[in-house]
């Protein structure tokens, strides 16, 4: 994490492939916000996480599993997941990366799942 206000996508595809054998790393940090990329390779084995989060997709397309519910993205799509929630990416592209940001109190800001 070398810039706290800047981000690319070159730095965060390079950081991600020299930093961890995991398919996503942390590019900024500032009170509860975090800015990860994601690049899953085929399948998506993420859990439910603490905090609420943003997905916005960089590049690729396939579908979204949120609470029961199963939706078409692709690039330039922003999805949103409350804290807790269960969800995943489903039979995405070969390419497909995303930004995902996760912010707010664990628990998630209004702890109701919507």
């Amino acid at each position: 994490m070398e810039n706290k206000f800047h981000a690319s996508l070159q730095q965060a595809i390079e950081q991600l492939r020299k930093e961890t054998p995991l398919p996503y790393t942390v590019l900024m940090q500032q009170g509860s916000m975090s800015l990860e990329y994601f690049a899953p390779d085929k399948i998506d084995i993420q859990t439910p996480h603490k905090q609420d989060e943003l997905y916005i997709i960089v590049r690729g397309s396939g579908f979204f599993y949120r609470n029961d519910q199963i939706i078409s993205f692709k690039a330039g799509d922003v999805l949103f997941v409350p804290a807790g929630m269960e969800h995943h990416f489903e039979n995405f592209t070969d390419d497909f990366a995303t930004w995902v940001i996760f912010y707010g109190p664990e628990g998630g800001e209004n702890n109701q799942i919507n």
